[in-house]
């Protein structure tokens, strides 16, 4: 170090250890102070360096000082703070070449690329100017004896604004490798309410917001009658399907609302509202806060992403309107079926939600569970191919009428196998397997255990309980008691041992389900 920094006198010294001292306690006004790392075993070079630019400050940041007085030292403290952007490290330490194996540490074990390095040394024979620049991955040498307090402010200026550039090309290129991740995703979700949680989930990624940050991230739809929040993050993570005006904070909401009024998007500082509208004239808003204010290249990011999420909404409402067309035709089918059978209104329903319910606490996925509950409304198909005669009968059946009526599962099957459609393809098993008996005396083929398709045995008990639960033409509803003492006794023998033991278990939930499609008095 030269004379000028040397002539600093102990007064001034120690002051700057005191501002040192409390600067390890306190945070600066602006966010995220640019982290500085003085590797040095002198430790006058520490109190010096961190006096001259005690006061230093760029791109509305100031330092935060660590020091270490040692190669292990140094490697721990790098460990701990992988964002540190400036290391001022001196070559001879414990060991002549300390420092270069420092270098080593950071570019080849941490892998850390971005934090910009400078050798500081008072011994330069010892690790020549030209052989270092050559072989270790530095960013600048200096000899402490050419270390004015003018060029050492010059220097962390320069290695500062090259760590602020390389950092913001890495956000970029991560923003983009999000944007080419989320692209595939976006047309593979199905679920609104999914699609619109990834949407955040991804955003937040572009926009590099800390899961910790304090933020609000709304995905909300325009109802006929108000807003509703499709998904949440940050703060108000668990208000999904609220009302906007319940939870969101009344300047939030007027930007949203003058989203919808005006159907366009805006950028401010430190958020953004995003508006969407699909071609059926859905219309949705994406907002965001709580980020640093994004660069151009960022907001240029956001409206890729966003042209994606456009087309992805568009998609999905599509897809989502065609399924409930299908449901809506699945169901029909089925009460028609019910309806020539003289069978009560809501069976069909309360049938499909029991099974989907059945198949979640059996373990399938949400996916396999919505399956079965859109396949189950067409377990009796194929009683539209039984004479009325049989099929509304008030007596019991004769043997001959029975054996009649037994075919209704083999017609079912016949009408749905040659869909290729998953859901077609599940009611075809359904149809077909729904009378079969777990000990094997059902029918048509007489299979047992598992070789009854889970699809089939999940219905047959979802069928029996709402029959037994209800009138039919040929008998009165039982009570409730009487019909759990019966799928008792059928346990293992009518039905699979496992699903009973679901059913009654869950008892709490199928009666929610049996109450809410009640028949109308």
């Amino acid at each position: 170090m030269t004379k000028e920094l040397e002539s600093v006198d102990q007064d001034e010294l120690l002051f700057a250890e005191e501002e040192d001292s409390e600067a390890a306690n306190l945070r600066t006004v602006e966010q995220d102070p640019w982290i500085v790392l003085i590797v040095d075993d002198e430790k006058q070079i520490h109190q010096v360096t961190k006096m001259v630019l005690h006061d230093f400050e760029f791109a509305g940041r100031k330092l935060t000082f660590h020091s270490a007085y040692s190669a292990l030292e140094a490697k721990q403290l790098l460990r701990e703070q992988p964002q540190t952007a400036l290391v001022l490290l001196d070559v001879v330490m414990e060991h002549e070449d300390a420092g270069l194996q420092i270098v080593k540490f950071i570019r080849e074990e941490l892998n850390n690329q971005a934090v910009r390095i400078i050798l500081r040394t008072g011994q330069p024979g010892q690790a020549p100017e030209r052989t270092v620049i050559m072989d270790y991955d530095i960013n600048d040498y200096k000899e402490k004896t050419e270390l004015t307090s003018q060029k050492l402010f010059t220097t962390v200026v320069t290695a500062l604004r090259s760590f602020r550039d390389i950092k913001t090309i890495e956000k970029s290129r991560i923003g983009l490798e999000e944007i080419i991740k989320s692209s595939a995703t976006l047309f593979e979700l199905q679920s609104m309410k999914k699609f619109a949680s990834g949407v955040l989930t991804q955003m937040t990624s572009i926009v590099n917001l800390h899961k910790n940050a304090i933020h609000c991230s709304f995905a909300v739809t325009k109802g006929v009658e108000d807003i509703y929040i499709l998904a949440a993050s940050g703060d108000y993570a668990s208000n999904q399907d609220a009302r906007a005006r319940d939870v969101v904070p009344a300047e939030v909401l007027e930007e949203i609302e003058l989203a919808f009024q005006t159907r366009k998007s805006s950028f401010a500082a430190d958020r953004f509202v995003i508006y969407f509208q699909s071609k059926m004239g859905m219309e949705n808003v994406i907002y965001m806060n709580g980020f640093n204010a994004l660069s151009e290249w960022e907001q240029y990011l956001v409206d890729i992403y966003c042209a994606n999420v456009s087309v992805a909404f568009e998609n999905i409402y599509l897809n989502n309107e065609l399924e409930s067309t299908q449901q809506e035709i699945i169901y029909t089918m089925g009460e028609i079926t019910e309806t020539r059978s003289q069978e009560t209104g809501h069976h069909v329903k309360r049938v499909a939600e029991y099974s989907r319910l059945l198949a979640l606490k059996y373990g399938l996925s949400e996916q396999e569970a919505e399956i079965i509950r859109l396949a189950t409304p067409m377990h009796d198909v194929g009683k539209v191919g039984i004479p009325d005669a049989i099929l509304n009968k008030p007596g019991s059946l004769s043997t001959e009428e029975f054996e009649i009526m037994k075919t209704h599962s083999r017609l079912g099957y016949e009408m749905l196998k040659h869909s290729n459609k998953k859901v077609l393809h599940a009611a075809a098993i359904i149809a077909h397997q729904h009378h079969e008996r777990y000990d094997g005396t059902g029918y048509p083929q007489g299979l047992s255990g598992d070789n009854i398709h889970l699809y089939g045995r999940i219905a047959a008990l979802a069928d029996v309980f709402d029959a037994l639960c209800s009138d039919r033409v040929y008998k009165k509803a039982w009570e409730l008691d009487r019909v759990l003492e019966l799928l008792k006794l059928e346990r293992g023998k009518h039905f699979d041992p496992a699903i009973v033991d679901l059913f009654l278990s869950n008892l709490d939930e199928f009666l929610v389900i049996k109450d809410m499609y009640r028949e109308n008095r």
